[in-house]
């Protein structure tokens, strides 16, 4: 017994999105300029006094 089947494959591409990958950038070096302006501050007015 052969089953024939009518069988549709969706086949799908992948695009790559790249307001993806700028918005993740644009986000992760928001991060690094918030950290390394507060390392700064502290340097600056907690840290240096102190030396």
């Amino acid at each position: 017994m052969a089953d024939d089947r009518d069988v549709d494959i969706e086949r799908k591409e992948k695009k790559k999105d790249s307001s993806k990958v700028g918005v993740a950038a644009i986000k992760y070096i928001t991060y690094l300029i918030i950290f390394f302006g507060i390392l700064w501050f502290l340097i600056n007015y907690v840290v240096g006094p102190l030396l």
